[in-house]
């Protein structure tokens, strides 16, 4: 690896996704950094979901390689995509909590997967619920919250693992301008402990924020690259 490139957790070579006929992704190389703010922006369908997907093995590459961390998703045994996936902490925009659970068993299956101690469990838990507000509400199911309540719940469940990176497929999409701001403070202090962030948006405002390099997708391609 390249002096340049020697901070680069996440490298992306030539990378090409499709599904049957369709190109997501269309011959994509990326080098995304330790500790760094990323926005991946474009209109719908641009292939901003699937760039995301493609990093935690949620889907597979047609062609091309994809390093996370050193390790070559090309090449990963599948044993090995647990340890994988727990560099992640994933924030999905529909939220993606399990109704039947609690707040708390909710963000406790995080650490449950990666067998914690279940005394360890409890601690870290209340942790990042206090964090982001929603200690309280731990004991409650996901429909009797609040659209920015679950995402909350959400933001937290990403971070119980303490991961390396963290990605969010358009994590204010459907929450109002406050509870927005509350869930981007969230990610704000998760980067200043070190995380990587990558977030994909069409929001103007979270763009306008200053603070990050904005990478712009179109049919697929890399279109444009704005440094931070």
């Amino acid at each position: 690896m390249s002096e340049e490139n020697a901070d680069a957790i996440i490298r992306m070579f030539h990378v090409h996704k499709r599904y049957g006929s369709k190109s997501a992704l269309k011959d994509f190389s990326l080098d995304i950094y330790k500790n760094e703010y990323l926005f991946v922006t474009g209109r719908s369908g641009a292939g901003k979901t699937t760039l995301l997907k493609l990093l935690y093995l949620g889907e597979p590459v047609t062609e091309g390689q994809v390093l996370v961390d050193g390790m070559n998703l090309s090449r990963i045994a599948r044993n090995r995509i647990p340890h994988l996936r727990r560099k992640f902490g994933i924030i999905f925009q529909d939220y993606k909590l399990i109704p039947t659970k609690t707040i708390f068993e909710n963000v406790a299956l995080v650490l449950e997967a990666a067998g914690r101690k279940p005394s360890m469990i409890a601690k870290k838990v209340k942790s990042v619920l206090r964090m982001v507000g929603m200690e309280d509400r731990m004991n409650a199911f996901p429909q009797s919250l609040s659209g920015g309540e679950q995402q909350r719940v959400a933001v937290a469940r990403a971070a119980a693992g303490d991961p390396k990176i963290i990605l969010a497929d358009e994590p204010t999409g459907s929450l109002d301008e406050e509870s927005a701001e509350v869930i981007m403070s969230f990610l704000d202090t998760f980067h200043s402990r070190g995380a990587t962030i990558v977030i994909a948006t069409h929001d103007k405002e979270l763009l306008a924020r200053g603070h990050a390099r904005i990478i712009q997708l179109r049919d697929g391609q890399l279109w444009s690259t704005e440094p931070a």
